[in-house]
């Protein structure tokens, strides 16, 4: 058996402690277009942003999760522990990220010619790496 993609992409769900900080890293300083808002059963509220033909879902609970994602990025602990955003314009997004004072942990870094990374922590210290092809 093999996956029939419907979508050329995927959707992310990214529970989150405190939705103002949230959306204004991922809409505000990332500059990702609110796709909708929903009340979700059971309570809480999901955010969608719409970040190429992905959708970035930020869920404000209704009630807090009895426990957090350990921190440390890739080195943290098991799981998923980061996601990659490919862009075209690596340098400006890092800066705009610093300038907001979010951390980089792993700054603009050339991994070999023609790609380069950097990672920024979201408000509850979710790892985004960007990555510029080129």
């Amino acid at each position: 058996m093999t996956v029939q993609l419907a979508k050329d992409s995927i959707d992310l769900g990214i529970v989150v402690t405190d939705i103002e900080a949230s959306l204004a890293f991922y809409r505000d300083t990332l500059g990702l277009p609110v796709a909708g808002e929903m009340a979700l059963p059971g309570g809480g509220t999901m955010y969608r942003l719409q970040c190429g033909t992905s959708v970035i879902k930020l869920i404000d609970p209704a009630t807090a999760p009895p426990a957090v994602a350990p921190p440390g990025g890739i080195a943290g602990a098991t799981g998923y522990r980061y996601w990659t955003i490919a862009v075209t314009n690596i340098a400006e997004v890092l800066d705009a990220c610093a300038a907001a004072g979010h951390t980089v942990p792993v700054p603009l870094t050339v991994l070999r010619p023609g790609v380069t990374i950097g990672i920024v922590a979201d408000p509850d210290g979710n790892w985004v790496e960007f990555v510029q092809i080129g």
